[in-house]
């Protein structure tokens, strides 16, 4: 591998806690900043509850809080679109979401560590073909190639939403000199790859990985996941703010149904990690908020 260690993973343990803290902390300005207190803070104390719900919501709605903000707790996919404000797309297939993470485009974050070791053994071991479910305009494709060495016939194909995949071709056109990077809307084209990748996608999609593996006729068999909300005991939805680009229903899956239901298609767990880069907190919901990521390594025999 061209980079330094894949325990730097563990560099940032304490960085998502700690920044929660701060930012709940975090002293703010007028009449908007005492909102913003107001709402999160009462979050925390039943006794205001009703008053401050309201607020955080119509503050969600408007879009007056942090680019990555979350509200309520649903039951499904339809239940979370149902209640997703108005005034918003609700999804990512948007030319303007084409232009996000491209300052990962040539570098990786500490959580794609794992990810990057494992990646270089299968390919070591002779396997050729990736299919890469939501890898956007191929960023984990252009962020990677500078830490590990990609076989000359490495086939990576992109499966994302038409905006993102007319996006992805273009970029390809002028910036992958390998010619190792496809795009497809199909995600029926995984049948016969290697290897799936899904990072940081599994919570935004309509069906779960273990649906679409169990869909096919001959899945990968190996697949990692990353940057993965996970529950220790509970699946549900909520909504997921993005600035003011979009707010969509967003899925958190319990540990062990995920772990049973990978299994049941014939998957062990062969590696496991947990990222504190990421965390996540839905006001009035302290049960179902998470303090880390997920990441895994799946193979099947």
């Amino acid at each position: 591998m061209k980079a330094q260690g894949i325990a730097a993973v563990t560099s940032s343990s304490i960085d998502g806690p700690q920044q929660f803290q701060e930012q709940c902390q975090m002293p703010t300005k007028g009449i908007s900043g005492n909102l913003r207190r107001m709402a999160h803070d009462g979050a925390e104390l039943p006794g205001v509850r009703l008053l401050a719900k309201p607020v955080y919501r119509l503050m969600f709605d408007r879009g007056a809080l942090s680019s990555n903000s979350y509200y309520g707790v649903y039951p499904s996919h339809d239940a979370a679109l149902a209640q997703a404000p108005k005034t918003l797309p609700t999804g990512y297939d948007l030319p303007r979401a084409a232009d996000l993470y491209h300052e990962r485009l040539d570098s990786i974050l500490p959580s794609d560590y794992p990810v990057l070791f494992w990646l270089s053994q299968i390919f070591l071991s002779g396997q050729r073909t990736l299919f890469d479910l939501g890898g956007h305009i191929g960023i984990s494709y252009y962020g990677f190639q500078s830490y590990i060495d990609y076989p000359d016939d490495l086939r990576w194909l992109v499966y994302d939403l038409p905006a993102l995949v007319s996006a992805g071709r273009e970029w390809a056109g002028q910036h992958d000199t390998g010619r190792r990077l496809g795009f497809t809307q199909s995600r029926e084209d995984a049948d016969g790859c290697a290897i799936l990748l899904a990072s940081g996608v599994l919570q935004y999609l309509d069906f779960t990985l273990p649906e679409m593996l169990g869909s096919l006729r001959n899945p990968p068999r190996h697949v990692l996941v990353n940057v993965t909300p996970l529950h220790p005991d509970r699946s549900f939805f909520t909504l997921q703010r993005i600035g003011e680009l979009s707010s969509c229903p967003y899925r958190v899956m319990a540990v062990p149904d995920f772990v049973d239901e990978m299994k049941a298609l014939g998957y062990t767990v062969v590696d496991r990690w947990e990222s504190f880069e990421r965390y996540m907190r839905i006001p009035f919901e302290g049960d179902h908020s998470i303090d880390r990521y997920y990441g895994f390594y799946f193979q099947r025999s």
